[in-house]
């Protein structure tokens, strides 16, 4: 067994897309990136190559290439999930802890639990997703930016 933590910030914009776990979330504001910026796929995705032991998500998907440019991070996390198994691993389960003041995200939780599921590949149940705030302090407190933790075990075949 495996265990990889992962963790990625975004500030947030007036007029961009909230896309977080592969859900567009309506909001007036959204993460700011290179990508679509969906920090906690984003956190997932390090999650991944940590447990690997591989650099981050900036090695494999560099700001400065232009293809990754508004990337759909599903793409990017099926791409991770996929060198997992490369390597002869097993998602067994991951767990994802998004830091918001907003927008308000508890009644998106089940469908990016579902999206991420089906992305990569795994039965009901085994991705889970939380939502927080932190009352009002820090930058994500206060509505400049969003923060997404993530862990994920992996199991050799």
């Amino acid at each position: 067994m495996r265990i990889g933590h992962g963790y990625d910030v975004h500030r947030l914009k007036e007029g961009r897309r909230c896309v977080l776990c592969g859900v567009e979330v309506p909001s007036p504001v959204g993460p700011d990136g290179h990508s679509d910026a969906d920090a906690p796929a984003h956190a997932l995705i390090d999650a991944l190559f940590g447990a690997l032991a591989l650099p981050d998500i900036g090695a494999h998907f560099p700001d400065s290439d232009e293809r990754y440019r508004d990337a759909d991070s599903m793409i990017l996390l099926r791409a991770a999930a996929g060198e997992a198994r490369s390597l002869g691993y097993e998602i067994e389960n991951a767990d994802i802890t998004i830091i918001a003041q907003r927008p308000k995200l508890a009644p998106y939780i089940p469908q990016m639990r579902e999206r991420l599921e089906e992305v990569l590949g795994l039965p009901a149940g085994t991705v889970g997703v939380k939502a927080t705030t932190e009352e009002g302090l820090g930058f994500t407190g206060s509505g400049e930016g969003i923060a997404a933790h993530a862990v994920v075990l992996l199991r050799k075949r």
